[in-house]
């Protein structure tokens, strides 16, 4: 059974890994934090504008397919018979 000792050690144990482990990032790290933010923000402002194409292009694709289902229905609605394709 674990005691509030033991997770109090673990926690500190942990704690103190992270704060080692951020230490030995920021002494290896390839670029400066001004370098670094920079890169941050020409990679999400990259992200977002693949993401507006992705959606631009996704509404495109559903509008054609709501068009394509309308005239379908209309073909149907008018008597026609409709040929698979």
């Amino acid at each position: 059974m674990t005691t509030g000792r033991d997770v109090a050690k673990l926690a500190a144990l942990v704690a103190g890994g992270a704060a080692v482990g951020a230490g030995l990032g920021l002494l290896y790290a390839p670029h400066s934090g001004v370098e670094t933010r920079r890169q941050i923000r020409h990679y999400t402002k990259k992200a977002q504008i693949r993401a507006t194409r992705f959606g631009r292009s996704m509404k495109a694709e559903l509008n054609r397919a709501v068009d394509y289902g309308k005239s379908f229905v209309t073909k149907q609605q008018n008597g026609r018979p409709v040929r698979a394709a």
